[in-house]
């Protein structure tokens, strides 16, 4: 079996930009020429989300049955890694029955205003403890060959204009409360993947932030995922 490193070398670069475009709301282009098949991903952090194939409305609609765990503002009160290891190779086990092969999750945003409406799915406002939970869901899905996108990466801490406001941190608060949740994280379990958040970071999208993309995930952190 080839590793990933010796497909991606093997790529073209239109190749590698279907991986990154998707083909469609859930999936990942197949890539046939190299027997890639198509990779599914699914929501959630709690539970798993699957979406039912008949269901053309994203996130309307039937979803396929499945355990709801408690969230994890709930989990995270227990400060116990191993129970929420064990949730998430839960959480595994139902992902590979239902052949998806990443689930979207954990996410360790900081509870900045209590009017977010996804607070909920988030662990703490306490980095070091968001942190600390957001490993131990990773390592634990991970240890089943599933795979996790930690998210929203980052400063998409609130409700209003989520999708295009400018969350402007200076670095020390970046650092030490905003990333430090992600950094934690990264480098205890290393997600194959860390999902962007929509907003802008100090003026620039955080999905074409170099800064936070390369310097800091990459450089910095050793992040080597997608």
């Amino acid at each position: 079996m080839l590793k990933h490193k010796d497909l991606i070398s093997q790529m073209t670069l239109k190749e590698k930009a279907s991986l990154c475009s998707g083909k469609d709301f859930w999936h990942l282009k197949s890539i046939e020429r190299l027997g890639i098949p198509e990779i599914m991903v699914c929501d959630g952090p709690h539970g798993l989300r699957k979406q039912n194939s008949e269901n053309k409305k994203v996130g309307i609609g039937n979803s396929y049955p499945a355990t709801c765990f408690p969230t994890a503002v709930t989990t995270a009160c227990s400060w116990d890694r191993d129970l929420i290891y064990r949730m998430g190779q839960a959480l595994a086990e139902e992902c590979l029955q239902h052949d998806v092969s990443v689930l979207l999750g954990p996410g360790v945003n900081m509870k900045r205003s209590p009017l977010c409406g996804r607070n909920f799915e988030y662990f703490s406002e306490d980095p070091e403890l968001a942190g600390e939970m957001g490993a131990a869901f990773i390592a634990g899905v991970q240890s089943m060959g599933i795979g996790t996108a930690l998210k929203h990466f980052a400063g998409n801490s609130q409700e209003m204009k989520r999708m295009t406001s400018n969350s402007i941190i200076d670095d020390r608060a970046l650092r030490e409360v905003y990333l430090r949740a992600f950094e934690k994280a990264v480098k205890k379990s290393q997600p194959w993947m860390v999902m962007n958040a929509y907003n802008l970071l100090n003026g620039t999208y955080c999905s074409e932030n170099d800064w936070l993309q390369n310097k800091v995930l990459r450089d910095e952190w050793g992040f080597e995922g997608a």
